[in-house]
C-alpha cells in the first residue's frame, strides 16, 4: 500500500511546531540582542550564573545536558534561556557537545519509552496516537537508514524515537541515525546563542533562515519518499 501525504497528519503539525519555535527565538533573540538596556541586563545575569556553574562545573554541565533532555516539553522558553548561558560558560565548542548529548539523550529516551514500555505508554504521552500508528505501517524496523535518517531529520527526535522504539528498529543503527540528524539543529541553535552574547543579529537571522529552510525541505522529502513506500 502506498502511503498518501493526506494521511500522515502527524508531519505537518510536528514539522511546523519545529519551524515556529525556530522562527520565534530567531526573532526573540535578535530583538533582544538590538536592545542596549536588556542585552547588558542579561549579560549580568549571565556572568552571575557563570560564576555559579563555576564553584561547580561538573553538576552545571550535568543540569545543562537534562535541561537539553527535556526541552522537547518547554522548547521555546527552555532553548532560549539555556544556549547563551552555555555560550557565555562553556564557549561555543563544548556548548555544542553538551546540547548534542542532551538532545541524544531525549532521542534514546523516546525510543526506550516506545520499546520498552510500548504502546500505552507512547500513547499517554502523545497527542495522535492513530498518526503514529501510521507512521509504523511505513518506517519499521526494515526501513533503510536513509529514510531513518531523513524521518529524523524531518521531526522532532521524539517522534521517530517512539515510532522506531515500538518497531524495534536496530538501536545502534538509530543511535548512528540520531547523532547525525541532530548534529545540524545543535550547531545552529549553538551559533544563534553565541550571536546573542556577542549582538551579532544578522547571524542569528541567517542562521535561523537556513535552518527554517532545511527543515521545510527534509519534511517535504520525507513526504515525497514516503508516498513511494509500499
Amino acid at each position: 500500500m502506498t502511503a498518501s501525504p493526506r494521511e500522515l497528519p502527524i508531519y505537518r503539525s510536528h514539522a511546523a511546531r519545529r519551524i515556529g519555535i525556530i522562527a520565534l527565538l530567531c526573532l526573540a533573540l535578535a530583538a533582544l540582542a538590538q536592545s542596549d538596556t536588556l542585552h547588558a541586563a542579561l549579560l549580568e545575569l549571565l556572568a552571575a550564573i557563570e560564576v555559579v556553574i563555576a564553584d561547580k562545573p561538573l553538576l552545571g554541565a550535568t543540569l545543562f545536558i537534562l535541561f537539553a533532555a527535556i526541552s522537547a516539553m518547554f522548547a521555546f522558553v527552555s532553548i532560549a534561556a539555556m544556549v547563551p548561558v552555555a555560550v557565555y560558560t562553556w564557549g561555543l565548542f563544548f556548548s555544542i557537545v553538551l546540547l548534542w548529548i542532551g538532545w541524544i539523550v531525549r532521542g534514546l529516551f523516546a525510543y526506550f519509552i516506545g520499546r520498552y514500555f510500548g504502546r500505552p505508554m507512547v500513547n499517554w504521552l502523545t497527542s495522535n496516537s492513530d498518526g503514529l500508528h501510521k507512521l509504523e505501517r511505513h518506517i519499521n524496523r526494515r526501513s533503510s537508514f536513509g529514510l531513518v535518517l531523513l524521518f529524523q531529520l524531518a521531526l522532532p527526535s521524539e517522534i521517530p524515537g517512539y515510532v522506531l522504539g515500538l518497531t524495534r528498529y536496530s538501536l545502534p543503527r538509530y543511535l548512528l541515525a540520531l547523532g547525525l540528524a541532530e548534529l545540524p539543529y545543535t550547531v545552529a541553535t549553538v551559533l544563534m546563542g553565541q550571536g546573542f552574547v556577542e549582538r551579532r543579529s544578522g547571524v542569528i537571522l541567517t542562521v535561523g533562515a537556513i535552518v527554517i529552510l532545511s527543515s521545510a525541505a527534509t519534511f517535504y522529502a520525507l513526504r515525497k519518499k514516503l508516498s513511494m513506500v509500499t
